[in-house]
């Protein structure tokens, strides 16, 4: 509800800055984990364009059926909303086509080079460890929940829940059971994980920002409030920026 609703009240700029923002998300994900790993920028930017085209035809039938939007509504009220939920679904979509479309290719590319693609790369990592903050976040962060708990825990609760925050999303990439996980540290060494989990929280607390601003998580909010919000939201931002890391590769 607070996605539709925030869809209605969203301003016209807002919309096409989280269009964008979504698009350089699809371009970094199909570039370093989608299913054409020697694909060139071109395709790349084809295969998210049309991505981002089926997230906004699936979106509009599933609300349209669901009774969310009809025919008879002002334009506003059904393009802002269609325009939220397809966002994330298109990165769904792009999340699809390279997990179930791409296994037979991606063998291919293992048997003949090794790994077809730098998967240590730190860009490719940010790139899709943001992509699966965004998915794990985005559904949370427009939530009345995520304000009520900001503005009731106190400072040294927010502190230990960052702390853990931080814990589970190193423990989770560095300990994990996810096949190949073990190549996918960003750096190598005896202090790697101390690194890993640092910018695996930096990318939540960005993505968490990210989607409070553009949900107006922020207006009137004092600092404090800001910084509790994004904290709180990073609780779930941090699991998809390292589980939903390695799912996603």
């Amino acid at each position: 509800m607070e996605m539709w609703f925030a869809g209605i009240t969203s301003r016209p700029w807002s919309l096409v800055v989280y269009a964008l923002i979504t698009f350089i998300l699809l371009l970094g994900y199909n570039r370093y984990a989608g299913m054409r790993h020697d694909s060139g920028w071109a395709e790349v930017a084809i295969d998210s364009v049309e991505e981002m085209g089926i997230g906004l035809v699936l979106s509009a039938l599933a609300l349209l059926v669901i009774g969310r939007i009809t025919m008879d509504m002002p334009a506003h009220e059904i393009v802002g909303p269609v325009v939220v939920e397809a966002m994330v679904v298109a990165i769904g979509v792009s999340v699809g086509t390279s997990q179930l479309g791409a296994s037979n290719e991606r063998e291919e590319g293992m048997g003949e080079g090794g790994n077809a693609k730098d998967e240590s790369h730190l860009g490719g990592q940010l790139a899709i460890a943001f992509c699966g903050a965004v998915l794990f976040g985005m559904s949370v962060g427009p939530t009345e929940e995520i304000t009520v708990l900001a503005d009731e825990m106190s400072g040294w609760k927010l502190l230990t829940l960052a702390l853990i925050t931080i814990a589970i999303a190193t423990a989770i990439i560095t300990h994990s059971g996810f096949k190949g996980s073990d190549q996918n540290l960003m750096v190598k060494g005896r202090w790697s994980f101390l690194f890993v989990g640092m910018i695996t929280y930096a990318v939540a607390l960005c993505a968490g920002a990210m989607i409070l601003l553009f949900f107006d998580r922020f207006d009137g909010a004092s600092a404090e409030m800001i910084v509790s919000q994004i904290v709180v939201l990073s609780a779930a931002t941090a699991l998809g920026a390292s589980a939903g890391r390695l799912l996603l590769q």
